[in-house]
C-alpha cells in the first residue's frame, strides 16, 4: 500500500509501506476521505514531536477492508466513520466514565499510525457505522464535530439563550451550528471578517471582529442584557480566552476547547464577582453518535467547510494549502 510516512519534521515523503495486519479486535480501513488538522500541521513541522516513522491522521472515514481473528462487528465491506481516541480502559478515571481523560489514552495518527494512506489498522470498538445516504465527505469532519458537540453540552446550553462563538475556524464553525440546532441565537466573534459570510448561511444570527469595537458592548447588543450566556471559545489562543471572559454575561458560563499552549492572563476578580463558570472539554466521551445525527439530520452542515481536495500523492500541497488564509478544512480524498 501507500503512505505518506513523516521520517522527521517537515520530511513526508508517499511511498510503499507493508499492510498492516489486523489482530484480535482490530479492523483494517481502506480510507476513502481525510481532514488535516491543525494537530497534523504541528506534527508535520515538529512543533509536536511524536516517534519517527509516523502516518499522521485521523479524521476519517472508510470501508473495512478486513478484520482479525474472532470479529463479527463491523463486517468487511461495512462503512465505518473512525473514532481516533481510545482509552485504556481500566484506570481510575476510565472505570469512573471519564475515558477522554485516560492518561494513557491511545490518539490514532499521533501515538500510533494514521489515515494519511491506502489502508489503516484501527481497533474495532473505534468504528461507528456510517449512516447510510450521507457521503464520506460530509462525514469526515465527525470528529472535530464531536469535540464541539461535547462542549455544546458541557455549557448546558438551552433554547432561547444566547450563545457566542470565539474563533471562526472549523471547530467555530460546526460549534454554530450545534448551539443553533439547540436553539440558542449565535454571536460569531473572530479577529478577521473573512468568514462572516459563511457563518451567515451557517445560521449566525450576528458577527463581530475584533477590532470593531468592545467585545462586551457588543455582547450587551446582542443580548439585549448584561452580556452572553454561554461563550464557547475554540480559538486557543490565550487572547481568546480573554474575548470570551468579555464577551460572558454574570452568572454566565464560559466553556474553553481550544487547548491554548501559553500562559492565560485571567482577571479572576471579574470571574469571583459576576459568578462567571469555567469549564474545560476535552475531545469527547459518547458524542460520535449525536455528532453522526446532526450530519443525517441536516442540522449541521460540514461539506461547507471543506475548501481544499488533494490527492494522497499530492498531501504536502495540503500542508501548504492548510496554512492559507482562505483554508478551513483541507480533505485528503483518496
Amino acid at each position: 500500500m501507500k503512505a505518506a510516512i513523516l521520517h522527521g519534521p517537515r520530511e513526508l515523503r508517499v511511498e510503499a509501506s507493508r499492510t498492516p495486519e489486523p489482530g484480535g479486535g482490530d479492523a483494517l480501513v481502506r480510507v476513502a476521505a481525510a481532514g488535516l488538522c491543525g494537530t497534523d500541521y504541528s506534527i508535520f513541522s515538529g512543533d509536536r514531536r511524536v516517534s519517527y516513522p509516523r502516518v499522521m491522521g485521523h479524521e476519517f472515514v472508510g470501508r473495512v477492508e478486513a478484520v482479525g481473528a474472532g470479529v463479527t462487528t463491523p463486517r468487511v465491506g461495512d462503512r465505518v466513520v473512525i473514532e481516533p481516541n481510545y482509552s485504556c480502559g481500566v484506570c481510575p478515571l476510565c472505570r469512573e466514565g471519564n475515558r477522554n481523560l485516560c492518561l494513557v489514552r491511545t490518539a490514532i495518527g499521533i501515538d500510533v499510525d494514521g489515515c494519511f494512506a491506502e489502508l489503516v489498522r484501527v481497533p474495532v470498538r473505534c468504528c461507528w457505522p456510517a449512516p447510510a445516504g450521507v457521503a464520506d465527505e460530509d462525514l469526515m469532519v465527525t470528529e472535530p464535530l464531536a469535540v464541539v458537540v461535547r462542549a455544546v453540552a458541557r455549557g448546558q446550553v438551552r433554547q432561547g439563550e444566547t450563545a457566542a462563538v470565539v474563533g471562526a475556524g472549523t471547530l467555530g464553525l460546526l460549534a454554530l451550528q450545534v448551539l443553533a440546532a439547540r436553539g440558542a441565537r449565535v454571536l460569531v466573534v473572530s479577529r478577521s471578517t473573512r468568514r462572516f459570510a459563511l457563518a451567515d448561511e451557517l445560521g449566525a444570527a450576528a458577527t463581530h471582529a475584533v477590532a470593531d469595537g468592545p467585545l462586551d458592548e457588543a455582547a450587551h447588543a446582542f443580548s439585549g442584557r448584561e452580556g452572553i450566556d454561554c461563550v464557547v471559545e475554540t480559538a486557543g489562543t490565550p487572547e481568546a480566552v480573554s474575548h470570551a471572559l468579555a464577551l460572558v454575561r454574570p452568572g454566565g458560563r464560559v466553556v474553553l476547547t481550544g487547548l491554548p499552549h501559553e500562559a492565560t492572563a485571567v482577571p479572576f476578580f471579574s470571574v469571583v464577582r459576576r459568578e462567571v463558570t469555567i469549564v474545560g472539554s476535552m475531545i469527547y466521551q459518547d458524542e460520535f453518535a449525536e455528532a453522526m445525527r446532526l450530519v443525517a439530520a441536516g442540522q449541521v452542515r460540514t461539506r461547507p467547510l471543506i475548501t481544499h481536495r488533494f490527492a494522497l500523492d499530492e498531501i504536502e500541497r495540503a500542508f501548504v494549502a492548510h496554512r492559507e488564509p482562505a483554508a478551513i478544512k483541507v480533505a485528503v480524498v483518496l
